[in-house]
């Protein structure tokens, strides 16, 4: 059986050369649409190189490894959480144009095959999991709630964009405690102390009896940066949802898009704006240099030009303009990375 690429894929390499019987859980965790790994990956890798930066450190090792375990984790996590969310939404999906073609409410992948998949996404994620830092990881257990609560959103709030702001932001945390304590310890942490310090679980115990830890305050350029995400992604989410607006009316689900109706533009050109403000919160609390203010110029400009093009009634733009947010969250990256230099 030959399977057709699902309406919002566009063209795609699961649809061009997976085998035919990958194509079905490749689509359930989302593989033939990547942005949402983009979207997803992006704020570890802000928090990471956020943590560099503020201490102006070059990536070691143990650092590049960061890079690569989250993109893993992304893919992965971001696989579990869609098939999970499908089968919580199986029912609203097969009423919904754009999603009834989906793998579990077309008959493809059982329910039973699904949850099959989830676990074992979950448990190679936790493998990466265990490589970071102990707050990283406490961090990482705590985002479940967020990743578990989201399917349901959508039927108690008209904000589960929101939500989701809160869930794919997470990394941002994640990055940053999984960075800093490296960082901060090559900068502050004089020799003689260096076995006082035991980041990982790992570590070996303090032959003082005693251990040296951060405090919350120098976590506080991840957390602005996490608040702004949030605000990001309520921006680009309100615009996804602008494609469903009219099915989820029929079928009661609810969604900023509707909430915001005709007011949408001026909204995300709210969200947009708290986004760029936090940002500037973040690069001041980290003692960015003058470069990244630039990069932000430039991210401020891109999240502007959405907004300007934003169409409420063109569900193709708005899936246009979504995925270009890939391209705004690499611009930040760039910004955070380019702060580290100290002209």
């Amino acid at each position: 059986m030959t399977f057709a690429p699902l309406p919002d894929a566009g063209a795609n390499w699961v649809d061009r050369h997976a085998p035919e019987g990958l194509k079905p859980w490749l689509k359930l965790g989302r593989f033939d649409r990547p942005i949402g790994i983009w979207l997803l990956l992006l704020p570890g890798w802000q928090g990471i190189t956020l943590a560099l930066a503020q201490y102006r450190q070059s990536p070691g090792f143990y650092d590049l490894w960061l890079f690569v375990g989250f993109a893993i984790g992304a893919c992965l996590m971001r696989a579990a959480g869609c098939a999970f969310n499908d089968i919580v939404d199986r029912d609203f999906d097969a009423q919904v144009a754009r999603t009834a073609q989906r793998p579990i409410p077309s008959g493809r992948i059982s329910v039973k095959q699904a949850w099959a998949f989830v676990v074992a996404c979950s448990l190679i994620s936790l493998l990466v999991l265990l490589t970071l830092p102990t707050v990283a990881i406490g961090l990482g257990v705590g985002s479940l709630g967020l990743v578990a609560a989201y399917p349901f959103m959508k039927r108690i709030t008209w904000w589960p964009q929101a939500w989701l702001g809160l869930t794919f932001n997470w990394g941002a945390l994640m990055g940053f405690a999984a960075a800093l304590p490296l960082a901060a310890a090559a900068l502050l942490l004089p020799a003689d102390l260096a076995g006082e310090f035991r980041p990982f679980l790992w570590s070996p115990a303090s032959e003082s009896g005693h251990a040296i830890a951060l405090t919350w305050q120098a976590y506080l350029p991840a957390i602005l940066l996490w608040i702004g995400g949030v605000f990001w992604t309520l921006g680009y989410d309100t615009i996804y949802a602008l494609q469903d607006i009219e099915d989820d009316a029929m079928i009661g689900v609810k969604s900023s898009a509707r909430r915001l109706a005709s007011a949408v533009r001026p909204g995300v050109a709210i969200f947009y704006g708290l986004t760029v403000i936090l940002a500037a919160m973040t690069g001041l609390a980290a003692g960015l240099g003058p470069l990244f203010w630039i990069g932000l110029i430039a991210y401020a400009a891109h999240l502007a030009r959405q907004v300007m093009r934003l169409d409420r009634n063109d569900g193709a733009l708005a899936l246009k303009l979504f995925k270009s947010n890939r391209e705004a969250g690499l611009i930040l990256l760039a910004a955070i990375a380019l702060g580290s230099i100290s002209l």
